[in-house]
C-alpha cells in the first residue's frame, strides 16, 4: 500500500499539472482573440487611410475611382489598379504593387501613372528594410525615388545601373533599390498587360 501511494501522488500531479496549462492556455487564447477583435478596425481603417493617401499623392487630381485586382505577368499576387477619373477624362493610374525582393522582405509600394504610362509618382505603403538604408526608398528620407517622375519604362530603362538600366541605386542599398523597381517594373507591365489606356 505505502509503496502505491507515490504512483497515485505523482498522477494527481501530473494531471493538475494538464489541467492548469489548458486552463492557462485557453485564458490566453481569449485573451488575445479580445484584443484582436479591439484593434482589429483601428489597424484597419488606419491601414485604408494610408492608401487612400498614397493614391492621391501619386496621382493628378481625380474625382472617382474604379479599383480591379489584377493578377500581373509577373509575381504569385495579384496587385491592384486604380482607375482615376475626372469626370469622364481618364487622368491615370494608381498601381498597389509589391516585391517580395527587399532586404527585409515584401515591400509594397503605389505607383502612379498618367494615361500614356509614364510615372507620375511613387509612395511607399509598407516595408522592412533597413532605417538609415534602405528606408531611403521612400521619398520622406531621400530623393531616391524621385528619379522615377515623368519616366517612360521604353526611354527609361527600369533596372538599376549595376544592372544595365537608369536607375541610380540607394548607397549602399543595392538590394533595397532593386526590389523597389522589380515593384515599379511590375505595375508597369500589369497595366501594359491590360492594355486599355487611352
Amino acid at each position: 500500500m505505502e509503496k502505491g501511494w507515490p504512483m497515485a501522488k505523482l498522477e494527481s500531479s501530473f494531471r493538475n499539472m494538464v489541467v492548469v496549462l489548458l486552463v492557462i492556455t485557453l485564458v490566453a487564447s481569449l485573451s488575445l482573440a479580445a484584443v484582436y477583435n479591439v484593434t482589429k478596425q483601428p489597424i484597419e481603417a488606419a491601414r485604408q487611410a494610408k492608401k487612400e493617401k498614397a493614391i492621391k499623392k501619386v496621382l493628378p487630381v481625380f474625382g472617382q475611382l474604379e479599383e480591379e485586382a489584377v493578377l500581373p505577368p509577373t509575381g504569385k499576387d495579384p496587385v491592384v489598379v486604380y482607375k482615376a477619373f475626372n469626370a469622364d477624362t481618364l487622368v491615370g493610374y494608381a498601381v498597389e504593387t509589391y516585391s517580395d525582393n527587399g532586404f527585409g522582405g515584401r515591400i509594397q509600394l503605389m505607383i502612379g501613372f498618367l494615361p500614356d504610362l509614364s510615372i507620375y509618382n511613387t509612395a511607399v505603403l509598407k516595408h522592412m528594410e533597413t532605417p538609415g538604408l534602405g528606408d531611403k526608398m521612400d521619398v520622406e528620407k531621400s530623393n531616391f525615388p524621385v528619379q522615377f517622375e515623368r519616366m517612360k519604362a521604353e526611354s527609361f530603362p527600369l533596372a538599376v545601373k549595376k544592372d544595365g538600366g537608369a536607375v541610380d541605386a540607394i548607397t549602399a542599398a543595392t538590394i533595397s533599390s532593386r526590389a523597389f523597381v522589380d515593384g515599379v517594373n511590375r505595375a508597369y507591365e500589369t497595366l501594359k498587360a491590360k492594355g486599355d489606356k487611352q
